[in-house]
């Protein structure tokens, strides 16, 4: 699979919600996720898909979606960007914003193998 095609089944998967099939599918067992800041008791940097998981199943326990926007993927050689639009609540807080965040993706082999949040707040 090229680097554009695995971008754009990522970006088609997160329009459809199936974010656990992008990471079954997509990402190589060893990836590595770092988002701008650490969330919570967490570390900036998630290494290996079970802590990536864990790190969503924080993200989603955490904050209700409301609507999100997928746009892309803007590639360039084994890299992509996808940027989300997102109307969250966070729920310990019970405040609802809007959250721009973009995402680089490095691709090894048909797999993502790193994934970096870049995101104001962070």
């Amino acid at each position: 699979m090229t680097t554009m095609d695995l971008a754009k089944r990522y970006v088609a998967l997160c329009k459809e919600g199936k974010f656990e099939q992008c990471l079954s599918e997509l990402f190589a067992k060893d990836a590595v996720s770092v988002e701008a800041g650490a969330p919570p008791g967490m570390d900036r940097t998630a290494k290996g898909l079970e802590a990536i998981r864990a790190k969503g199943d924080w993200w989603a326990k955490n904050h209700d979606i409301h609507d999100i926007k997928v746009e892309g993927p803007y590639p360039n050689e084994d890299r992509f960007i996808v940027r989300f639009t997102m109307d969250i609540t966070i729920k310990q807080q019970n405040q609802r914003v809007t959250m721009d965040e973009m995402a680089l993706f490095t691709v090894k082999d048909g797999k993502i193998v790193r994934e970096e949040f870049f995101y104001t707040g962070g």
